[in-house]
């Protein structure tokens, strides 16, 4: 039986791969490589690499970017996110 903290770490992993997808798909749609994006919007390709693996827990200022890139606003961007996550996903379980 998995202990809470592992749970946590779990669900944690699960949001983050999934910020990655919804930004991976975002960028391919824009029809830009990882390398001109990262240029173009000023995000270091290595760090946006990670995030689209589910790799790195990004800072808010730099999904806030990522959203306006996209002519999203940062809340359009989490509903997008959202969509994406199981029903009633919480990183806050009952003990």
């Amino acid at each position: 039986m998995k202990s809470y903290k592992e749970g946590i770490q779990d669900k944690k992993a699960l949001l983050l791969k999934t910020i990655g997808q919804v930004i991976k798909e975002q960028r391919q749609n824009s029809g830009k490589g990882i390398l001109l994006y990262a240029y173009e919007y000023d995000i270091p390709s290595s760090s946006l690499n990670l995030i689209e693996r589910g790799m790195r827990d990004p800072q808010l200022t730099t999904l806030w970017k990522i959203a306006n890139s996209y002519n999203m606003s940062f809340g359009e961007l989490i509903v997008e996110v959202e969509k994406h996550l199981p029903e009633k996903f919480s990183l806050i379980e009952d003990k």
